[in-house]
């Protein structure tokens, strides 16, 4: 059965990943998943690459990551910015990929989140569908509130989307390198909700399993029991790891690590529903 509410746009007709959209949005492509890259990351950062190559371990590999975002964007204490002519006058760090991390720890639907799922909005081409409530038009408050903040001039600098980019990338190698199994394209992950608002049904497969429209950027965690703390009912999906832009143990210092945290891109999921 189809649900009437999902005729709204799920995205832009071009990304940065080389693949339609709607297809990417589609819940048979998480059933058949390819890897993703966005374009031309790799190719404009080899010998962060070649570091990477070399890294015995995640948390090596890690200390890599720390250590070139920190020379490429200038993200050392010392390095922040100051208003002209007084020195002693503290105007705002350089944005940074952590501190967005930061700000979604506390809160998805801050200024900070916006962000994020703005720059997923830009290389993956998945318009948000919710943002502090459901965005249904383009006309709405709450699409405009979401505009308004994604663009924010407090973390809307120091090519905070290349940042993102070269997190994603690095995420991805990860994954494939330290993490799962050779040849595995999915994780069962968990999210707990207590209602569909924020994930409109889009088809009903069986009693348990429906296919839901999630967020263009999401969290789930790895452990059940951690989701449950979230919400009534408990949302199991096979993720591809193509979707996985960060997750709790990337790094060994971070705002998510206590919660088994992955960030998803979103689209059209196949969930089990069950209540705990």
């Amino acid at each position: 059965m189809q649900d009437d509410t999902t005729e709204t746009p799920v995205g832009h007709s071009t990304n940065l990943v080389g693949l339609p959209t709607r297809l990417l949005a589609s819940a048979a492509w998480n059933d058949q998943p390819i890897d993703l890259h966005i374009n031309g990351v790799r190719e404009m950062n080899p010998q962060f690459f070649e570091m990477l190559g070399r890294a015995e371990d995640l948390e090596d590999a890690a200390r890599a990551l720390h250590l070139y975002m920190q020379a490429i964007f200038g993200l050392e204490p010392e390095q922040q910015e100051r208003v002209p002519d007084k020195r002693d006058s503290v105007r705002r760090f350089r944005s940074s990929y952590l501190r967005l991390l930061k700000g979604w720890s506390y809160d998805s639907n801050a200024r900070e989140g916006a962000v994020l799922r703005g720059w997923v909005e830009s290389r993956f081409g998945l318009l948000p569908t919710f943002h502090k409530e459901p965005i249904m038009r383009f006309s709405s408050h709450a699409w405009m509130t979401y505009v308004e903040e994604k663009m924010s001039s407090r973390f809307h600098n120091n090519a905070i989307y290349t940042q993102l980019d070269i997190m994603y990338e690095f995420c991805q190698w990860a994954l494939r390198r330290f993490v799962v199994a050779k040849g595995s394209r999915h994780i069962t992950l968990y999210r707990g909700v207590n209602d569909f608002a924020e994930h409109p049904v889009v088809e009903r497969r069986s009693k348990r399993e429906v296919v839901v429209r999630m967020n263009n950027l999401m969290s789930f965690s790895s452990e059940r029991d951690i989701a449950e703390c979230f919400g009534d009912t408990i949302l199991e999906a096979r993720v591809p790891l193509s979707k996985v832009v960060f997750f709790n143990t990337l790094l060994p210092i971070h705002p998510l690590k206590g919660e088994g945290e992955f960030l998803v891109v979103g689209g059209d999921f196949l969930v089990t529903a069950s209540y705990y």
